[in-house]
């Protein structure tokens, strides 16, 4: 049957499910398709708003779900598509706003919708604003693993650690086949030096539950550091071959610009801190003392602090982890750059201490105070 025959409705469920499977340009055709026989279908300008959102088109998207609107005020997915678009834009109070007038219209039970808005806000860093609709979507649902997992990770990261993990334990309970809380909870434990308990919940999931580097790397070295076993242990093969599907994948002209920059980059700052070292030396000439070993001071976090020469702080902190106290500095500095790297995106050298430290600051994993 041709498809002019079909309905606004079949339509959007043509679209709906061409959005669902990631092609973006088939939904955007179908729907420009309906809206040719079908202009005053407001579901059809609010799939092609989220559709246009979906490929970062935000003023075509604002656009859209702006004539969803004018043929229905209170649809409800349009104002919520239309406020995830005004967060793109920076308009935070005014996308709250919106948000606001979706619970006061009275869809505080559309449970997707309220997870929806609360992932938008999240992904903004609204954390407090987004705990807000997951809690109301947990009100309504409070068996669901997923929601209750929701309010946890928004939890860790306005700082509430301790509910954090009793929130994410609970969710495991409701199901304990869910990795992805079960992997966060690894991690967060981790942070909190609770080694074994870290170890006890990543070591209940496989290979290929994780997504990211950080965890496999923490399962590892927390099998290495409480199981005693050494590398090359046959039981790592599957998570090093993970790994090796995880790692990112360089265009060779990329890596080197890349490379170039970096060098030029580390020459630079070598060149800044030599002249300043040869004008602090003069100074201390010309005063008749002698220069004394600079003593810096780094923070971890909000409780952990380090003290001393750069070498002697990458010392302490390497002594403050249980999980690598085994392993000499140069090697703990390499795994820790490889966990900041799958943490951040960013490389850390593990060249020498004070590269090491500065990268690290760099990438927002400490805080050098001095």
């Amino acid at each position: 049957m041709s498809s002019s025959f079909l309905s606004s409705e079949e339509y959007d469920e043509r679209a709906h499910q061409q959005y669902n499977e990631g092609n973006y340009d088939g939904a955007l055709s179908t729907l420009h398709e309906g809206l040719t026989l079908y202009p005053n279908a407001v579901e059809l300008h609010v799939g092609l708003g989220y559709a246009r959102l979906a490929r970062d088109e935000f003023a075509w998207a604002r656009r859209s779900f702006e004539e969803a609107l004018v043929l229905d005020p209170e649809h409800e997915d349009g104002l919520a598509g239309l406020g995830e678009t005004l967060l793109r834009f920076g308009q935070r109070e005014a996308a709250k706003r919106i948000f606001s007038r979706v619970r006061a219209l009275g869809y505080e039970d559309d449970i997707e919708l309220m997870q929806q808005i609360g992932r938008a806000l999240f992904r903004d860093e609204e954390f407090a604003e987004a705990l807000e609709y997951f809690e109301v979507a947990v009100r309504q649902t409070p068996d669901s693993a997923e929601g209750v997992a929701l309010v946890g990770y928004t939890q860790h990261r306005l700082g509430q650690d301790e509910a954090a993990v009793e929130t994410l334990r609970r969710a495991l309970k409701l199901d304990p086949g869910y990795t992805e809380a079960r992997i966060y909870l690894g991690n967060l434990l981790y942070d909190r030096s609770e080694y074994e308990a870290a170890l006890y919940q990543l070591d209940q999931t496989k290979p290929e539950d994780h997504w990211d580097e950080l965890g496999i790397w923490r399962l590892i070295e927390l099998r290495k550091s409480h199981l005693r076993l050494a590398d090359g242990d046959p039981s790592f093969e599957p998570w090093e071959a993970r790994l090796a599907e995880l790692a990112p994948t360089i265009d060779p002209t990329d890596e080197m610009l890349e490379e170039l920059e970096t060098q030029f980059n580390e020459q630079e700052e070598r060149e800044t801190r030599d002249q300043l070292e040869l004008f602090g030396t003069l100074l201390s000439q010309l005063s008749g003392e002698r220069p004394a070993e600079e003593v810096h001071r780094i923070e971890v976090g909000e409780d952990r602090r380090f003290e001393g020469s750069w070498d002697e702080i990458v010392e302490q902190m390497r002594d403050a982890t249980p999980a690598a106290v085994m392993r000499t500095v140069a090697e703990f500095m390499q795994g820790e750059a490889r966990r900041g790297f799958a943490l951040t995106g960013r490389l850390i050298s593990a060249a020498d201490a004070e590269s090491f430290l500065r990268d690290c600051a760099d990438a927002g994993l400490l805080r050098i105070v001095h």
